[in-house]
């Protein structure tokens, strides 16, 4: 795994935590509009394992045409 998706997942999930925390408890509830895509967002981040695949090129034989 990449540092920088690493990283980038931690403060996604922590900024939307915060978020969704806010609008639940200061009744700041437009804030839940930004908190939860930010937190799903961050989850999705961290947790993808298919980009560190890389696909092998196929060889065709006889080239371009």
């Amino acid at each position: 795994m990449e540092k920088s998706r690493l990283i980038t997942g931690i403060v996604m999930i922590f900024l939307g935590c915060f978020l969704i925390f806010l609008g639940t408890f200061k009744k700041v509830y437009p804030t839940l509009i930004y908190g939860i895509p930010i937190f799903v967002i961050g989850i999705v981040i961290l947790f993808n394992s298919k980009e560190d695949k890389i696909e092998e090129i196929k060889k065709v034989k006889g080239g371009k045409k």
